[in-house]
C-alpha cells in the first residue's frame, strides 16, 4: 500500500472517492475505500475538506450517507478525546470482562496466529504501516476475547505501527472491539474472515459458530505473552532560525496542515516533544512518514524538546496552534480545527452523536 506525500497526490484521492461504492463494498478487503485516513490523522486534511469536496458534486443523500457517517466516527472520537481527556486510556464505560493478562500474545505480534487472512494483514501493517479497518477488529478481538489481553498493551502496539494513528480512535475502538465501550463483546468466526478478505481457509481455532465464543479456551497459540515495547528514534536537529519579528506557527503529530494560514509571513515550528512520543510512541515509520507531511509546508524547521523548551528558546514571540487533546499545555494563540459540523460535547453513543451532526450535514 502506497501513500503519497505530494498534496496534488492525496487530492487526486479525495476526487477518486466511490462514495456509493464504498458505502456498499468498504467492509471488502478490496472494497472502494479512500485510503486517505493518514492524511486526516496527521491533520494534512480534516473530515470537512473531504466533505466539503463530496457536497461539491451534488450526489443523493442516500449515496453518500455511509461515507459521510464514517468521517462523522473520526470527529466523534477526536469529540470523547477531547471531553475525556486521557480518560480514554482506562476502560471509560464498564471494566472490560475475563482479562486474564495486560500484555500481547507474540503470535499477533509475528503474525503466526496461524489464521491466513490476518497474519498477511499483521505483515503488511508492519511493512506498510496500513491495515484495513475491518481486519483491525478481528486482531482486537483475537487479542482481547480470545486471548484475554486488557485492550490497552495491543491497542498501542497497533497505534505504534499505523500511519493513520489517531488514538482515540483507535483506543475507543479497541474499547467497543472488548466490550468496555459497548454492551457486548464483537466476536468474528472464521466464515466472517473468509467472506470479507478473500479467504477459504478452513479448521483453524476460529472455525466454529458464534454460539461457541461462549464458553471459549484460548488457544495454545495464543498463550505466550510479551510485553508492549516501541523506542521512538526522534531526530538529530539543527538550531531554529527564527525571525523574531514574525509570529511562530507551531505544528505537531496530529497537525500537519500545509494550508495553515498558508499566505502568512510567519516562523513554522514542527514540535516533537520527547514526553508525548513516550505517552504514545510510534515506530519510525510513522514518524518518518510524518516528518515528510510536513515538507510541504514551506519553510517548516524541526524541534526536538517540549513546549517549554521551545517556548524559552523563542521568547516574547507570539505563537499560533491548533487545537488538539495532546497539546492542552501549549500557550499561545490557540486556532480552531475544521469540523463538519457545530456538534461538540460528549455523547455517550455515537448515534446520539450522528443524529444531531445529520440534520446539518442534511441541508
Amino acid at each position: 500500500m502506497n501513500f503519497p506525500i505530494d498534496f496534488n497526490e492525496i487530492e487526486k484521492r479525495i476526487a477518486a472517492i466511490l462514495p456509493e461504492e464504498y458505502g456498499r463494498t468498504r467492509n471488502f478487503k478490496t472494497g472502494a475505500v479512500t485510503y486517505l485516513s493518514p492524511y486526516i490523522s496527521r491533520g494534512v486534511i480534516s473530515t470537512k475538506d473531504v466533505f466539503d469536496k463530496i457536497q461539491e458534486r451534488d450526489l443523493p443523500w442516500n449515496e453518500i450517507e455511509k461515507l459521510v457517517q464514517e468521517l462523522a466516527w473520526r470527529d466523534y472520537w477526536q469529540q470523547v478525546w477531547i471531553a475525556k481527556g486521557d480518560a480514554i486510556n482506562q476502560d471509560i464505560k464498564r471494566e472490560q470482562e475475563g482479562v486474564t493478562n495486560h500484555k500481547i500474545p507474540a503470535a499477533i505480534v509475528n503474525g503466526t496466529i496461524g489464521i491466513e487472512a490476518v497474519d498477511a494483514a499483521i505483515q503488511e501493517l508492519k511493512d506498510t504501516g496500513y491495515m484495513h479497518n475491518h481486519m483491525r477488529m478481528y486482531v482486537a478481538s483475537i487479542a482481547c476475547n480470545i486471548a484475554g489481553s486488557h485492550w490497552l498493551a495491543p491497542a498501542r502496539w497497533m497505534y505504534s505501527l499505523l500511519l493513520d494513528g489517531d488514538w482515540a480512535s483507535n483506543a475507543l475502538s479497541w474499547q467497543w472491539v472488548a466490550g468496555a465501550n459497548a454492551n457486548k463483546k464483537y466476536y468474528a468466526n472464521q466464515e466472517n474472515i473468509n467472506k470479507f478478505f478473500d479467504s477459504k481457509q478452513r479448521a483453524t481455532f476460529l472455525d466454529v459458530s458464534y454460539d461457541a465464543f461462549e464458553n471459549f479456551e484460548t488457544p495454545d497459540v495464543l498463550k505466550d505473552l510479551v510485553d508492549f515495547k516501541c523506542e521512538v528514534q526522534l531526530p538529530k536537529v539543527q538550531a531554529l532560525q527564527i525571525d523574531t519579528n514574525k509570529k511562530t506557527l507551531v505544528y505537531n503529530y496530529y497537525n500537519l496542515d500545509p494550508h495553515c494560514q498558508k499566505d502568512s509571513d510567519a516562523n513554522r515550528v514542527l514540535l516533537l516533544e520527547p514526553a508525548f512520543f513516550e505517552q504514545y510512541p510510534v515506530s519510525k515509520k510513522c514518524l518518518d512518514f510524518a516528518i515528510e507531511l510536513g515538507g510541504a509546508i514551506d519553510g517548516l524547521q524541526l524541534f526536538v524538546g517540549s513546549f517549554e523548551d521551545l517556548k524559552s528558546q523563542l521568547g516574547a514571540i507570539e505563537l499560533i496552534y491548533k487545537e488538539h487533546p495532546t497539546n492542552n499545555h501549549y500557550e499561545g494563540t490557540i486556532a480552531p480545527r475544521d469540523w463538519m459540523t457545530s456538534v461538540e460535547g460528549y455523547y455517550p453513543s455515537f448515534f446520539k452523536f450522528w443524529n444531531k451532526a445529520k440534520k446539518e450535514l442534511k441541508k
